[in-house]
C-alpha cells in the first residue's frame, strides 16, 4: 500500500474528508462489549465524559468547536453496512463462528443510534459528555478520541510546506522501519495493533498495520481495529476493558457489594463468551487485591491483560498466583499493553520466554550483546505472552518534525464513564496517577479495596 501522505496531507480538503470512514472503525471489543452491555444491561443510564491528561495541550486552540462538531455530526449519520454485518456474523474471531448473536445484529442494523452529546469550550479545553443509554453511549469513546487525535494532526500538518511534510513523513517511516527491523524474524513473537484511540491518523494507522502484516509474518497476530480486520482480511483482536467493571461497580449497593462486584463482571461475562475471549482486566480496582480475592475458578480463564502496573511485576504476580491455584502458567495468556514500544517489547519477550537467565536483571541483559540480536533467542516459556502495540506504534512522530515543533508528539486524551444512573463512576488502577473519580469517591472505593501493589508512575500515554 503505497501512499503520498505529503501529497494528501497538502492538497486534501480536510473539511470534507471524514475522520470516521465506517462504524466498524473501532477497537473489536467495543463491539464484544457492546453486544454485552445489550444483552444484560440494556436500559441501564450511563454517561461518559472526556478528559485531557496532557492538559497543557489546549485542543481548543488548535482547531475550531466547528471542526469538533462536523465530524461528530458525520459519525451519528452513519450506519453499520450490509457487508459489515455479514462480516461479523460469519466471520471467525477467536477460532469461533457465530460470536455475535443474529439478534443483536438485528439490533445493530435496525436500532442501534449513537447518543445526543453536549460540547463546550472552556479555557482551551475541550467539555464533552454523552449521557443516556449505556448501549447508545458507549460507542463514542473510540470515535470521539480518533477524530480528536486526527484533529490535532491536521491542524499540526497545515503549518508545513509540502515539503517539510515528504521530511516529516520519510523520517517516520524509517522510525516505523526500524522498529519492524528489530522484530523480524524473532522466535515465538506475538504482537497485535492496539493503535485506534491515540493514531496519528486512519491513513497512518492502515499503513502501519499493513507494513507490520507484509513484514512480521505470524509475529503479527492482528488488529484491535474492525474496520482495518474487515478491509484487509486480517484477525480482528481485543476482548474487554475497565468500563463494564466501573459501571457495574459504581450502582453496587454497598461497600461489601462494591468489593464483589468485580467478580460479577467475571460471572456475567464467561455467562457471554467464552474460550480465548475469558482475558481477566484485574487492574480497574487494583490487580493485587483482585487477585488475592477472586474465585478459584478465575484461574481457568485464558489470561490476563496488564494495562497500569509494571508488567514485569504484574507478570510475575499472575504466574505465581496461578501457580498457587495449581495452574500451568505456561499454558495462560499474558496480554501487555500500556505505552509499549520495541525495548519493552523485546524486554517482555525475554523475561517471559525464558531468554533471560535466572539471577541476570532485565537492565542488564537489555545492556548485552544478546539483547542486539534477538532472532537468535532460544524459545522458552513462562508464560505466553502477547504485546498490544499502541501509541507508540500508529502515532511515533517524535522528532520528525524537520522544523522542531513538537505539535505532533501524541498526548494521553481518554473518554470514560463518569456516571451510572447519576452515581459517579470510579477506576483506581495499579497507578495512583490514573486514578479517575470523584476525589471523595476515590477515597470511599481506596478503603474498599485496599491499595496494594499501587505505586505511583508518570503517565506516558
Amino acid at each position: 500500500m503505497i501512499v503520498n501522505f505529503a501529497e494528501r496531507a497538502h492538497n486534501h480538503n480536510w473539511e470534507l474528508d471524514p475522520v470516521t470512514r465506517s462504524l466498524l472503525d473501532t477497537d473489536f471489543y467495543k463491539l464484544l462489549m457492546l453486544q454485552f452491555i445489550w444483552k444484560h444491561f440494556p436500559k441501564l443510564h450511563v454517561s461518559f465524559s472526556l478528559f485531557n491528561r496532557s492538559s497543557t495541550e489546549r485542543l481548543g486552540d488548535l482547531f475550531s468547536i466547528h471542526d469538533l462538531t462536523a465530524q461528530m455530526e458525520h459519525v451519528r449519520k452513519l450506519h453499520f453496512r450490509k457487508s459489515e454485518l455479514i462480516w461479523l456474523a460469519g466471520n471467525t474471531f477467536y477460532g469461533r463462528r457465530g460470536i455475535f448473536e443474529p439478534a443483536f445484529l438485528e439490533w445493530l442494523e435496525n436500532d442501534f443510534k449513537l447518543s445526543d452529546y453536549e460540547l463546550s469550550l472552556k479555557d482551551g479545553q475541550f467539555q464533552l459528555t454523552f449521557d443516556g443509554l449505556w448501549t447508545a453511549t458507549t460507542m463514542w469513546e473510540l470515535y470521539t478520541l480518533s477524530i480528536l487525535d486526527e484533529l490535532k494532526t491536521r491542524a499540526a500538518l497545515k503549518k508545513l510546506s509540502e515539503f517539510c511534510l515528504d521530511i516529516l513523513y520519510a523520517r517516520a517511516k524509517t522510525k516505523l522501519w526500524n522498529k519492524i527491523e528489530r522484530l523480524q524474524g524473532v522466535p515465538g513473537l506475538s504482537i497485535g495493533d492496539f493503535g485506534t484511540r491515540r493514531r496519528h491518523s486512519f491513513l497512518w494507522q492502515e499503513y502501519v498495520v499493513n507494513a507490520m502484516a507484509s513484514n512480521l509474518g505470524v509475529g503479527f497476530i492482528g488488529t484491535s481495529n474492525a474496520f482495518l480486520a474487515h478491509k484487509h482480511d486480517l484477525e480482528a483482536i481485543g476482548t474487554n476493558a475497565h468500563e463494564i467493571p466501573m459501571a457495574i461497580a459504581a450502582f453496587a449497593p454497598d461497600d461489601d457489594g462494591l468489593k464483589a462486584s468485580q467478580y460479577r463482571v467475571l460471572e456475567l461475562w464467561q455467562s457471554t463468551y467464552d474460550g480465548a475471549l475469558k482475558i481477566m482486566l484485574p487492574d480497574t480496582f487494583g490487580t493485587t487485591q483482585f487477585l488475592e480475592g477472586a474465585p478459584s475458578w478465575a484461574a481457568d480463564w485464558t489470561g490476563q491483560r496488564v494495562d497500569s502496573k509494571n508488567p514485569y511485576v504484574a507478570g510475575d504476580e499472575y504466574i505465581n498466583w496461578l501457580t498457587a491455584h495449581g495452574r500451568d502458567p505456561k499454558e495462560k495468556l499474558l496480554i501487555a499493553s500500556d505505552a509499549l514500544d520495541v525495548d519493552e517489547i523485546l524486554g517482555l519477550h525475554a523475561y517471559f520466554g525464558g531468554t533471560i537467565q535466572p539471577g541476570t536483571s532485565v537492565g542488564d541483559f537489555r545492556d548485552s550483546e544478546d539483547f542486539r540480536h534477538p532472532q537468535k533467542w532460544i524459545p522458552g516459556r513462562r508464560i505466553r505472552l502477547s504485546a498490544g502495540w499502541g501509541t507508540l506504534l500508529t502515532n511515533d512522530f517524535r522528532d520528525c518534525d524537520p522544523t522542531a515543533g513538537n505539535g505532533l508528539d501524541p498526548i494521553s486524551l481518554i473518554c470514560k464513564v463518569s456516571t451510572v444512573e447519576g452515581r459517579p463512576a470510579v477506576k483506581l488502577s495499579d497507578n495512583y496517577s490514573k486514578a479517575l473519580g470523584p476525589p471523595a469517591e476515590i477515597a470511599r472505593y481506596r478503603r474498599v479495596f485496599g491499595v496494594a501493589g499501587v505505586s505511583n508512575a508518570p503517565v506516558i500515554v
